[in-house]
C-alpha cells in the first residue's frame, strides 16, 4: 500500500534530482548558461569544460548529494515488515528513490527539462546503497580518467565496474540491486551515445585535469 510518506519521498526525490546545479552555479557566478556552450549538456564535465575546476567540483559534489539525499528518504518511509524481507524492501525503496532523483536531474523541473546525463546523481544513488561497490567504481573512474582523459570513457567503465563488483567482488544476492546494476550501464550508455560515437572517431575531447579558470 502506497503511504503519504511514500508520495512525500518520491515527490522530494524528483525535486531533490531536479535541483540544476551547473544551469544556476553558472548563471549566479559566471552570467553563463553552460547549455548553451561546449557539449551544451548540464552536467559536471561540461561545467568544467565551459567554467573551469572550481566550477566543475562544485557542480559535481552537489550532484552527488543530490542522489545521495534523495535515495536516503527511504528512512523517513519506514518499512512494515521484519526479518531479512524488511531490509531487501529498504533496498527496494532506496532503489526507486534514486532512480526517481536521477530521471530529475535527466528532466529538470526547474530547468525547461533539459538536464544533464545523470552520471554524478547516479553516483550518489550508488553510495548510499553500497558504500563498497561506489569506492570501486570511483577507482575505475579515476584510473581511466588519469590514463586517456576521457571523461565519458572514465564514467562509463565506472558504471559497468558497479554491477561486476557486486556480483564478483561482493557476491550480491539481492536480485534488485543487481538489475538495477545492469539498468546503471545501459542508462549510461544511451546518456553517452554521441560520446561512444566520438570516442570510435577518434573525435571525442579530453579534459585538461590541471587547467586553471
Amino acid at each position: 500500500m502506497i503511504s503519504f510518506a511514500s508520495i512525500l519521498a518520491l515527490l522530494a526525490a524528483y525535486l531533490f534530482g531536479s535541483i540544476p546545479t551547473a544551469v544556476w552555479l553558472g548563471q549566479s557566478f559566471y552570467g553563463v548558461d553552460v547549455r548553451e556552450f561546449g557539449s551544451g549538456n548540464a552536467g559536471a564535465t561540461n561545467t568544467f569544460r565551459v567554467l573551469g575546476p572550481k566550477a566543475g567540483v562544485a557542480v559535481m559534489v552537489i550532484d552527488i548529494t543530490k542522489g545521495w539525499t534523495a535515495t536516503n528518504l527511504a528512512y523517513f518511509i519506514g518499512v512494515s515488515v521484519t526479518g531479512p524481507e524488511s531490509s531487501i524492501l529498504f533496498i527496494n525503496y532506496q532503489l526507486i528513490l534514486g532512480v526517481i532523483a536521477v530521471l530529475g536531474h535527466l528532466f529538470p523541473l526547474f530547468a525547461g527539462f533539459r538536464g544533464g546525463k545523470g552520471v554524478a546523481t547516479l553516483f550518489g544513488m550508488v553510495l548510499a546503497i553500497h558504500f563498497g561497490a561506489a569506492m570501486i567504481c570511483v577507482g575505475v573512474f579515476i584510473l581511466v580518467l588519469l590514463t586517456t582523459r576521457y571523461v565519458s570513457l572514465s564514467s562509463i567503465s565506472a558504471g559497468f565496474a558497479f554491477p561486476f563488483s557486486l556480483s564478483f567482488v561482493f557476491h550480491t544476492s539481492v536480485k534488485s540491486i543487481l538489475l538495477y546494476g545492469i539498468c546503471i550501464c545501459t542508462l549510461i550508455l544511451i546518456t553517452h551515445q554521441k560520446n561512444i560515437e566520438r570516442l570510435l572517431k577518434g573525435r571525442e575531447s579530453k579534459v585538461n585535469l590541471f587547467r586553471k579558470k
